[in-house]
């Protein structure tokens, strides 16, 4: 009886390039609404997931981070950092990759580019948030801060929620000519007017919704309680870990504020300003009708956005089902094939059994020495220096 073939599975890698197929494929529309809708779905099973709140190692120029999460079957961790200083080095402020495992066993599905794919979960979380929390009939936004995330939200407010007109400031005016440019040149942004601003203020005033995404990390005040006209809703992105805000704490003492993973955001969010016993409802709450979003017209509501895990998650999951769909990634020699599981010696004895053939070969010096000198020159021979 033939012994049956041990089947090793293979971690699937995608590359920036394998992501950017997914989105030129079937158009970056197509990829912010589903991901937007898997996104959804996992927020509607909150209750399955064992949540933590990120890990952070912080430094003078930035901050690293570790999200980690995981349902019954599933297991996912993205590696970010927030460098505002990057740019200035050829570096992008945010880079990210991400791991999805499986829990049964432990074995990585999928290790995936998470830099591009960050910028479109977190717009697509923004939009599910917003049709949500925003008034209906929301038309205009302003969106302060014009970098690297700015074309993903401009597009996501765009079609999903009806936004027509887009008010952009950003202290780097190239910042905002670059966001003109590439949303000018974007078939999918078309009937879409654009104004650059000349501050913050001209931006918000007459703004449905407000869309905060600066990079710097630093204790800002970006809106004022007297910007925001009643009714606005505020998408908060920027402030995304300790000692860095956006939102002047007035503007959170007179809204509806609405968060991710509540532990979390009162580390790290703008909310990090407020009292610990600041009300707050968590964005599951609303989309699972357990509570109400906007509670009026002219209420403020407030998604003090910091990224979640679940975000990622929802994000990885999506990729690696495109993937093999579409046929994309490469296998990758992550973990170990062994014909022993038990036995990862075996991975090393080849190359140790050769170097103690050629130390005891014929005519070799070692070969009359003691046992106990052998082993001296072997270990000699194999330890680096």
């Amino acid at each position: 009886m033939n012994t049956p073939t041990a089947v090793h599975p293979q971690t699937l890698f995608l590359s920036p390039q394998d992501v950017t197929s997914i989105v030129s494929r079937q158009g970056m529309l197509k990829t912010l609404q589903e991901m937007a809708a898997c996104i959804q779905q996992d927020f509607l099973r909150w209750k399955s997931f064992d949540k933590s709140a990120r890990l952070a190692s912080h430094s003078k120029n930035g901050v690293i981070e570790l999200m980690p999460i995981a349902d019954a079957h599933t297991y996912s961790f993205k590696y970010v950092n927030g460098h505002p200083k990057n740019t200035a080095q050829g570096l992008s402020t945010v880079m990210a990759f991400g791991v999805l495992a499986d829990v049964a066993t432990g074995m990585p599905m999928l290790v995936s580019e998470l830099t591009l794919t960050t910028a479109l979960r977190t717009a697509a979380t923004s939009a599910v948030a917003a049709r949500a929390l925003a008034r209906p009939g929301s038309r205009v936004m302003a969106l302060i801060g014009n970098g690297a995330q700015s074309e993903f939200q401009a597009l996501a407010f765009h079609h999903f929620l009806g936004i027509e007109e887009i008010h952009l400031y950003d202290v780097d005016a190239a910042a905002s000519t670059k966001l003109m440019r590439n949303l000018q040149a974007n078939p999918d942004a078309a009937g879409l007017r654009l104004r650059a601003c000349a501050s913050t203020a001209e931006a918000v005033r007459d703004a449905d919704i407000v869309t905060t995404v600066t990079a710097d990390k630093t204790n800002a005040t970006i809106i004022t309680a007297g910007m925001l006209k009643p009714g606005t809703h505020l998408n908060a992105v920027g402030g995304d870990c300790p000692g860095k805000t956006e939102i002047h704490p007035d503007v959170l003492a007179s809204a509806g504020v609405f968060v991710e993973y509540e532990p979390q955001t009162r580390m790290e969010g703008d909310l990090q300003q407020m009292a610990p016993d600041f009300a707050v409802t968590e964005l599951w709450q609303v989309l699972a009708g357990e509570a109400a979003g906007r509670d009026s017209g002219a209420q403020v509501t407030m998604f003090d956005s910091v990224g979640f895990a679940l975000e990622d998650f929802s994000a990885l999951r999506y990729l690696y089902d495109k993937a093999q769909r579409l046929g994309l990634g490469a296998a990758l020699p992550l973990i170990p094939q062994l014909d022993n599981p038990k036995d990862i010696y075996q991975l090393v004895r080849p190359a140790f059994a050769t170097a103690f053939g050629q130390l005891n070969a014929p005519g070799s010096p070692n070969t009359d020495r003691p046992h106990a000198h052998q082993a001296t020159a072997l270990n000699t021979e194999l330890t680096p220096t």
